[in-house]
Formats: structure tokens, sequence, C-alpha cells
């Protein structure tokens, strides 16, 4: 069993590094017709994370200089934008950075759910992540100082979360995302020579609003919540455990928040994003089931951690491709068909899939490097 684990680890590798373009960029699929030609930073920053532990150092390192040349070219952009902002001018979500890029660093002319910071800052924690693994990339300060400022500006506006939806809220797992992100740029040393030193400061200021913000209305019964104001749970949450630390591992919340979204939306092993998803009828999806077992492995419950790993591997095709989400138990049945008539059969390969099934196989030991 544990050499099929092994097989499917490098066959996500190869996946991976056969579809990174030259640019750097990792697609978020190169079939599906709505993911096809586009890079999120998002999904790449963990795909670019599985890679990393995996032991590439190339392949992070390429995707890591082409988000810092997509943000560096837009720091006029981003300027104007922080000084509208300052001066308490209202900004049309239209005009903020978008979440997706095409392949070679445009903005894309397939209309989108756009504003979305988590991207922004699961980058610079990704970076920091790489560069402590396999020492600084070069070329990346103007797009770190770009990204601290875009995000000490614009942190506390509601935005779209993970899954391209309820613009209108201010998502949790975004919010933990965002610490992250400026929580490395601070105390890393290769990201924080980046930034001026009132840059260090606004973003550390962020980070503590941050905590303060969700400690008063980001948590429920104990658990952290999908959104402000909100009861209910998201499994993008697990990340704000494992890897983001916005609530500790050991800690009650952090072991709350994981209990509630393995009670709520772990079925027979894969995970679900929420209980009202009717997204290709609400199914269960391999990177959230990774997550899941990331934050097992990382409070020392390995055999969960391991059956996570397996219940991916048993996801794969015969060629060795993760899907973005299987019907094995699906939410909403009866909304499957209608996606599939829109943008066709389930994005597979989902590059995203593959990097967090590298990202699980290393911390288990399985692979390369576990941090």
């Amino acid at each position: 069993m544990t050499d099929d684990l092994l097989a499917l680890a490098e066959a996500s590798h190869r996946v991976i590094a056969t579809h990174q373009a030259p640019s750097g960029a990792y697609p978020a699929s190169p079939t599906f017709s709505a993911y096809r030609g586009y890079s999120w930073f998002r999904d790449g920053a963990f795909i670019a994370e599985g890679v990393s532990r995996y032991g590439d150092a190339d392949g992070p390192a390429a995707f890591h200089r082409w988000c810092a040349d997509v943000l560096s070219k837009r720091t006029d952009q981003v300027d104007a934008l922080v000084a509208l902002s300052v001066r308490g001018e209202h900004i049309p979500v239209a005009d903020l950075l978008p979440t997706r890029y095409t392949i070679d660093g445009g903005v894309g002319n397939d209309p989108w759910w756009d504003f979305q910071l988590d991207g922004y800052g699961t980058w610079l924690w990704a970076l920091a992540a790489h560069a402590d693994r396999h020492g600084p990339v070069d070329g990346v300060d103007g797009g770190v100082a770009t990204a601290v400022r875009y995000l000490t500006t614009f942190w506390a506006r509601p935005c779209y979360d993970w899954w391209e939806e309820h613009v209108d809220h201010r998502h949790v797992s975004t919010l933990g995302a965002i610490r992250a992100g400026l929580a490395a740029a601070v105390s890393h040393p290769a990201l924080a020579a980046a930034l001026a030193p009132a840059e260090r400061a606004a973003a550390a200021e962020a980070v503590g609003a941050i905590d303060a913000l969700v400690l008063s209305s980001g948590a429920v019964d104990g658990h952290l919540t999908k959104w402000l104001g909100a009861a209910d749970v998201d499994a993008s949450l697990l990340a704000c455990v494992v890897p983001f630390g916005l609530a500790g591992v050991d800690s009650p919340i952090g072991r709350a928040t994981v209990s509630a979204v393995e009670d709520a939306l772990c079925v027979d092993g894969g995970v679900h994003r929420y209980a009202a998803d009717t997204f290709y009828g609400g199914g269960q999806w391999p990177l959230l089931t990774a997550f899941l077992g990331w934050n097992h492995a990382a409070a020392g419950r390995r055999a969960e951690a391991l059956a996570s790993l397996r219940w991916i591997a048993a996801q794969a095709t015969p060629s060795g491709e993760l899907p973005e989400q299987v019907g094995h138990h699906l939410l909403a049945p009866d909304r499957e068909q209608e996606w599939i008539d829109r943008w066709g059969t389930v994005a597979t390969p989902l590059l995203w899939s593959h990097g967090m099934y590298l990202v699980l196989a290393a911390e288990l030991g399985l692979v390369g490097r576990a941090r």
C-alpha cells in the first residue's frame, strides 16, 4: 500500500511539473473549461508548497517569481488604490486586484468573482516557507512590498471567499490567510528586508487587529466560524489551524475547529466544502481531505492522517490524476447535472489536489521534507 502512495506522489509531482507554464505559473487545471489558461495565487501557493516539500526547489521558485512579477507590474495600480482608500473614497470591487491571472500574468477577459484577498496572503506565507526550506528566492522584493501594502490597506474589507462566494461577508479563512502572510512578511528576514519600516509596522498592526477581530466576532461555541457573525463552519477553516496558525493546533479553539469541521463535513473519510454546497452537487474534495489530514498529522494523530492520504489516493484516475471533487456522497445531487451542462465534467486533474497530496505525504514523512 505504501508503494501505491509513493507512486501517486511521483505522479502528482509529474502532473504539476508537466503543466507548469514557462512563465512559472501553475494552471489551476489544464483541461477544465472554466479554469484553463488561468493561475490563482491561492491554488498556486499551495501547489508550490507541495512541490517544495517534495524536494523540487526550482518549480516553486519559478512560481514565486511569477507572482512577484505580476504584482510588481501593478505597483502603481496598488499605490493608487491605497491613496484612494486613505482619502476615504469608495473603490468598486471591479477596480481591485483579481484573484486569478492568465498564465502570462495578464488579466483575463472572462468574467469571474474576482475580488479575493486570501491568495495574496497565502502567497507570502508560502514564499517564506519555501525560503526556509530551500533558501530565499531572488527577484521577489517588489512583489512582496506591493502585496503587503495591498493587504494592510484592504484586509478588513468584505470579499469573496475561497469558493468565489458571499462577497458581502468577511470570511475567517480569508482573514487567516491574510494574517499568515503578513506575519511571515514581518518575521521572515528575507521578506522583511523588502519592506520599509512603516510597511513592517502596518503589517504587524494588521496581524494584531485580525487576531482581535476573529476572537471577538469569528468564533462560536469555542470554534472558528465560516464568516464573522456566523455559527456554521467551512472546511477552509482547517487552514486557519494548520498551516496558518490563526488558532494553534494544540489550543482549545484549534482543536474545536478541526473537530467541528470533521463532525459537520467529513463523511466516510472525504471532506465537503460546507453544508449548503451545491457546486457539482456538493461532493467531497481531495484537497480539503488533505487539509484535515495535515491537521491530524500536526496534532500527532498519524493513523487518522494516513487514512486521509489513503482516501485521497483512492480518488485518483488509473493514470494518476486527482480531481477537484468526487461524487460518492453528494449534498445536493439534484444540482450536479446543471454544472456538468455548464462547464463539463469535474476538473481533472486539479493541480491543487496534487499539491495538497504532496503536502500531506511529506508531512507523514513518506516523501521529501515534513516542514
